[in-house]
C-alpha cells in the first residue's frame, strides 16, 4: 500500500490553491474543474471543491469542518515562511517558536481554518 494524498474539501478552491502555492512555492496542477493537486516530494495535497463531493460522493465530506487534523510541512527556514505568509494576511496561531525538543515551529490557519504546522529541525537532529 502506498499513501498517495491528503485531500482538502473547500468552498473556496482558488483561495486554498493560492495559500498552498505561496506556502510551498510549488505550482498547482489543475486536473479538472474543481480539483487541483500540489505535488510534494512523496505525497500529494489534493484540493477539491465541495461541489465535486456533493456530485460524486453524496456529501461525504464538508468544507471547512476540520477540527482534528494538522497538516505539517518541514522546511529549512521557518522564519522566512513566517514573513512570506504574514505578507499575504495569513492567520497566525503561534508565531515562530522554538519548541522544548528543539524544533522551530509556526502554526497557521489556511483560508478554510485548517491548522498548518510549518517546522524545521535543529541541525543537530538528523
Amino acid at each position: 500500500m502506498k499513501f498517495a494524498s491528503v485531500r482538502i474539501v473547500t468552498q473556496e478552491l482558488e483561495s486554498l490553491i493560492k495559500f498552498y502555492q505561496v506556502l510551498s512555492g510549488i505550482p498547482a496542477h489543475r486536473l479538472a474543474e474543481g480539483f487541483a493537486e500540489i505535488r510534494f516530494e512523496g505525497v500529494v495535497l489534493a484540493l477539491s471543491s465541495e461541489m465535486l463531493i456533493t456530485r460524486f460522493n453524496a456529501g461525504a465530506a464538508s468544507a471547512a469542518a476540520n477540527q482534528s487534523a494538522i497538516l505539517e510541512f518541514e522546511v529549512e527556514d521557518v522564519d522566512t515562511v513566517f514573513e512570506r505568509m504574514t505578507s499575504i494576511g495569513t492567520t497566525i496561531v503561534m508565531p515562530t517558536t522554538t519548541m522544548p525538543w528543539g524544533n522551530r515551529s509556526l502554526l497557521l490557519r489556511d483560508p478554510d481554518g485548517n491548522l498548518v504546522n510549518v517546522f524545521s529541525r535543529p541541525s543537530a537532529n538528523p
